[in-house]
């Protein structure tokens, strides 16, 4: 389990555990927040492609989904 503080993740870099469409390393673009700023979502951006695709946050704490920076 990755242990991360939500309010930091703007512009960190993650890799893929199981990558697809040959989209294996990925930059969090955006945090999307509820009125008092709790972080909800993030929008993650592929470097290969440049395709956008958003999760919530606890889902980059899963070690069989996400690796913390570009391995």
């Amino acid at each position: 389990m990755n242990r991360i503080n939500p309010r930091k993740l703007l512009l960190s870099k993650w890799t893929a555990a199981q990558p697809q469409n040959r989209e294996k390393h990925f930059l969090v673009t955006q945090l999307f927040c509820d009125e008092e700023g709790t972080v909800l979502e993030v929008e993650l951006q592929a470097v290969l492609t440049h395709r956008n695709q958003r999760l919530a946050w606890q889902r980059l704490q899963a070690a069989d989904e996400w690796k913390l920076g570009w391995l």
